[in-house]
């Protein structure tokens, strides 16, 4: 059990880091004011999980205009949707064990 454990992915060990994830995990892009609305929680609290998670490489910014406005969503990258398949199985395996 000790091993399943260690396979866990530090940063996904928040849960608002986790939600942002999962939201990214099963919708090709996400908003800002989405996953603040899902994930009810503050600009600045989910500002610094974002940041967060995109300093690791799990989740890029995308920044463009609409109806020339500024916008901005995010998107699972590779190396994020391989880093949280992998702590989800590490998660499996608790489970199974227990």
């Amino acid at each position: 059990m000790k091993n399943s454990f260690q396979n866990l992915n530090k940063a996904f060990d928040n849960k608002i880091r986790l939600g942002i994830m999962s939201v990214l995990s099963v919708n090709s892009r996400a908003s800002f004011n989405q996953l603040k609305e899902v994930l009810e929680v503050t600009d600045g609290n989910l500002a610094s999980h974002i940041k967060s998670l995109e300093t690791a490489g799990y989740i890029a910014v995308i920044k463009r205009f609409k109806n020339r406005k500024p916008n901005t969503s995010y998107e699972i990258t590779p190396e994020g949707a391989e880093a949280f398949e992998n702590h989800l199985k590490a998660l499996e395996e608790i489970l199974k064990q227990l």
